[in-house]
């Protein structure tokens, strides 16, 4: 049950994780579901090849005790803050501690390279998952982005804002 940097050989298996926790019916059974706001796919393989080229980025990955990958998180050096995005754990194990480990992680690892900021951006209407963040010390920095994604990453099916939160840890 061990966190570690994810590698390009593990991109087929967190596109498929990521996107059942974001998108289309299997995200259902989580509470990070957009499917209902976005529809399409979350990621590709060529698009993740691509975050994991940035020598800025990162993604940390969970394997459960079968050697499977069960949640990941997606960090990016952005000037003096950390960028902090996708973070992802299969919709049958949602609720149960691993996302928190997840960002429990991304934290250590700011701390390790330094970093005293993390950043995200969370769509506004996902009151749960912004109060869950707010909880762990988040808080929103009054900045409201829209988000615009090409069909690559989905397909709007209204117009979708998101909060900017922030955390110095």
């Amino acid at each position: 049950m061990a966190i570690t940097p994810a590698t390009l050989t593990d991109v087929p298996e967190l596109v498929v994780l990521i996107n059942s926790a974001y998108r289309g019916e299997s995200s259902k059974k989580g509470w990070t579901t957009e499917a209902s706001l976005i529809g399409g796919q979350r990621i590709d393989n060529e698009g993740l090849t691509e975050q994991m080229s940035d020598p800025d980025a990162v993604i940390l990955k969970h394997i459960n005790d079968d050697g499977l990958i069960t949640g990941c998180v997606y960090l990016q050096k952005r000037g003096e803050k950390l960028y902090l995005g996708m973070l992802t754990v299969s919709p049958t194990l949602q609720a149960n501690g691993l996302g928190r480990r997840l960002l429990e992680a991304a934290e250590d690892y700011a701390r390790n390279i330094h970093y005293h900021t993390i950043t995200m951006t969370v769509i506004t209407t996902r009151t749960e998952l912004l109060d869950w963040y707010e909880r762990r010390g988040y808080a929103k920095t009054g900045e409201v982005i829209p988000l615009n994604i090409t069909e690559r990453n989905g397909i709007l099916n209204q117009p979708v804002e998101m909060f900017k939160l922030e955390k110095t840890i």
